[in-house]
């Protein structure tokens, strides 16, 4: 190999000569690219990398403990790839495909093998990160509550509540949430107690987004303020988002998102603001939205929101 056609930084075999024989103390030519700058007498002057190890002692990676494997089969359960499909994930055979290419776990589990059995009220199956509802007693509904109507199911006043629109049902729903009897839009509705507690619940970020017709004009630093943080007679509260929808002479129509849950909270703090509410909507509940669903009327929400659901609320 000549001289021109070796790389900068490939070493020299030993006795090659160099331009004149190397003494001790001389530097090398690689040795003062590694070094930085020479210190006088040619010398490198500090390590080649500061804080950094010999290249002849490499780091030495923390060892990763293997998570135990967890049996999951349950010998008196439903074949896993039949209660996937009755839950909407696909056929028998795209979620026995899914099985086999490892996307789907069971309580935290991977499982692999087509002969796996689960007991389908105790276990939780994921597909791709997204839990499938398995249990076919759970309901999960959209209703869009009309105003005047009180969030309870039953009202000792005697007033129009939701039991006279899903009263007549044979599971017991909880509401996710309140609306006054002032606010309309959207409300879920389900048997599913830990999802309702879950979506409802402050700590855990699920955000509800409401339209609000105001008095105008909208002060110029009123997003600011609200996301900043404004306080109330029962503590502090701020928006996770604020935009003007469309203004009109005297009043206007504003988008509130938040997660927080406290009674009458967006009048409260549109009203702290000098802006109090005219009419109020919610239109979405995390990843649920109202849409074109009329007043007083029910859905039923399809696999694909009911899992969009179990995600945003982390389970």
């Amino acid at each position: 190999m000549s001289e021109y056609s070796r790389s900068p930084r490939q070493p020299r075999k030993k006795g090659s000569p160099a331009g004149g024989a190397k003494g001790r103390g001389a530097p090398t030519r690689s040795g003062a690219a590694r070094g930085g700058r020479a210190g006088k007498g040619g010398a490198a002057a500090g390590p080649r990398f500061a804080g950094s190890t010999k290249a002849s002692q490499p780091t030495k990676l923390p060892e990763r403990r293997a998570t135990p494997e967890i049996d999951v089969h349950d010998p008196e359960g439903v074949r896993l790839q039949k209660l996937m499909a009755a839950g909407g994930v696909g056929s028998r055979r795209v979620c026995e495909n899914l099985i086999e290419q490892g996307r789907v776990e069971v309580d935290g589990q991977v499982v692999t093998e087509l002969g796996v059995r689960i007991n389908p009220r105790t276990q939780v199956v994921h597909v791709d990160g997204v839990r499938v509802n398995l249990d076919e007693d759970r309901v999960y509904l959209a209703f869009n509550k009309p105003k005047g109507v009180v969030t309870t199911m039953h009202d000792e006043l005697g007033r129009i509540s939701l039991a006279d629109y899903v009263g007549n049902r044979e599971e017991r729903l909880f509401h996710v949430g309140r609306l006054d009897a002032d606010t309309e839009g959207l409300l879920l509705l389900t048997n599913d107690g830990d999802l309702a507690h879950r979506l409802q619940h402050p700590a855990y970020g699920v955000l509800k987004t409401y339209i609000a017709t105001i008095r105008g004009p909208v002060q110029r630093d009123v997003g600011k303020r609200l996301r900043e943080g404004v306080e109330l007679d029962d503590g502090p509260v701020t928006v996770d988002s604020f935009r003007i929808v469309d203004h009109q002479p005297g009043k206007a129509m504003v988008e509130v998102v938040l997660h927080e849950g406290r009674k009458h909270v967006v009048r409260r703090m549109l009203e702290a603001v000098g802006h109090p509410v005219v009419e109020l909507v919610r239109t979405e509940v995390g990843p649920i939205r109202l849409a074109d669903l009329k007043s007083g009327r029910t859905r039923r929400l399809n696999k694909a929101e009911i899992g969009a659901l179990y995600k945003a609320a982390g389970l």
